[in-house]
């Protein structure tokens, strides 16, 4: 098929390499326009524009599709069909419009549930034991278009964002060649039962409440690992945690509970959590014993609770 692809980050670039391996001609990459990131800021191009790049695409990297022209540029290249995964901007109904066979979205849920934004992260974050990718026929809503095709994945109890992302990365770029392999095929309306919402990560989540489940507060440091990274005032430091372990004690929310190279516990409104991989403000990430051996953090003092509590 002659494609468009439209897509920016790793997610999306998993499954425009996968595309072009199965012999596809993809004649136009949509991405999003080069932005700084890194500690230094360095401005640097999406990882899809890189793919792009390398494969000879031409890219086109608008900051709207809404333009006249923008869309023109689009309709020229004949596409019988658009690609879009986790391309970062809504696409108008004229855009819908133009490829041959519509727009096919690659998304990291199974719809309707967590329609929108963040679907990795609030499936981890609400304790799903399963998540997967729909493939589906896009519309004017925001992820309600009937599905062609999904397939589940089961959520472990050590996923982070960062591995699920990438199992389902994968999975997506499988389920979107077979798609366009067995092409033509009737996508089925998402069920009205079970919608839910998966709005975006916002960095004002990340901070850990310790009044919460021992259980709760794990699954939100995996779910925001590698962003925002969950953080906590550990008895006035600092620190981001990234990996955490749910035990049995209980105590005052917030408490310290022991201090050893096996993990830093803190009691919960329900249980306890032994922090077992910290990140002071600046540095790097450190196991439990590298962390501990460079604090004087004692066993009594409490952590913080978020001013907002």
């Amino acid at each position: 098929m002659r494609l468009i692809f439209a897509g920016t980050p790793e997610f999306a670039e998993v499954a425009l390499r996968q595309i072009l391996v199965a012999g596809h001609r993809v004649a136009l990459v949509l991405t999003q326009p080069d932005r700084p990131s890194g500690r230094g800021l360095t401005v640097r191009p999406s990882p899809v524009k890189r793919l792009a790049q390398e494969s000879a695409i031409e890219v086109l990297q608008a900051p709207t599709l809404r333009e006249p022209l923008v869309q023109e540029r689009i309709a020229s290249a004949a596409a019988d069909a658009m690609v879009v995964a986790a391309y970062g901007l809504i696409l108008p109904q004229a855009v819908l419009d133009l490829p041959r066979f519509g727009c096919l979205n690659i998304h990291a849920s199974l719809l309707p549930r967590w329609r929108g934004a963040a679907p990795i992260q609030r499936a981890i974050l609400a304790g799903d034991s399963e998540t997967g990718v729909s493939i589906m026929r896009m519309d004017a809503g925001l992820d309600t278009g009937p599905v062609l095709r999904s397939a589940r994945l089961t959520i472990a109890d050590d996923d982070t964002a960062s591995s699920l992302h990438d199992r389902l990365a994968a999975l997506g770029a499988r389920l979107i060649v077979e798609t366009l392999a067995d092409w033509p095929q009737t996508p089925v309306a998402q069920s009205p039962d079970g919608v839910t919402y998966a709005a975006k990560i916002d960095k004002s989540e990340a901070a850990l409440d310790w009044r919460l489940s021992a259980a709760r507060l794990a699954r939100q440091i995996r779910a925001f690992n590698p962003f925002p990274g969950a953080s906590c005032d550990l008895a006035g430091m600092p620190v981001k945690v990234w990996r955490a372990e749910v035990v049995a004690d209980n105590d005052l929310a917030g408490r310290i509970l022991r201090v050893d190279r096996d993990g830093i516990v803190v009691a919960c409104g329900d249980g306890a959590l032994r922090l077992v991989e910290l990140q002071k403000a600046g540095g790097k990430r450190l196991s439990s014993a590298q962390f501990v051996a460079g604090t004087r953090l004692r066993a009594g003092a409490f952590c913080a609770l978020p001013a907002d509590g």
